[in-house]
């Protein structure tokens, strides 16, 4: 059983053993629970995300008028439809977001910080291929 939670309305749901998370809905909002598409959280959100989630969490730490930031969007965004439901991707907007921001010590953007059981476990800074992501995610998630 994993836990895996719904980035449209915050509610943790069950997958069980051998069900096919891909095609999973949530409970509460009957969204789908991997779309492709990394949400961007507010902090709130992404807390629990972290908090809750059995499989590794990926923010991509960005604001909109980072250059490379838009670049690497579309990457992030092509890793996420290659990796999800085994791994979730999502966005923190570090403009909306100065807090959560200012406690995960981000220095520079973008940065990627890679969370599995609460924990952060890797971080990188620097815009990336949607190739080098995964490498560097499954990697770091091993």
């Amino acid at each position: 059983m994993a836990h895996v939670v719904c980035t449209k309305c915050n509610a943790t749901n069950r997958i069980a053993e051998g069900q096919a998370a891909d095609q999973g809905k949530c409970g509460k909002c009957s969204a789908a629970l991997f779309d492709g598409h990394p949400a961007d959280l507010a902090a709130t959100m992404l807390e629990k995300q972290i908090a809750r989630s059995d499989i590794p969490v990926l923010v991509d730490v960005w604001a909109p008028w980072c250059g490379p930031c838009r670049v690497m969007g579309p990457q992030f965004e092509a890793a996420a439809r290659a990796a999800e439901p085994a791994m979730r991707f999502v966005k923190l907007n570090s403009d909306e977001n100065q807090d959560l921001a200012g406690r995960l010590g981000i220095r520079g953007i973008p940065t990627m910080i890679l969370f599995r059981s609460g924990k952060e476990v890797a971080r990188v800074s620097g815009a990336m291929s949607s190739a080098d992501i995964l490498n560097w995610a499954q990697s770091a998630a091993r």
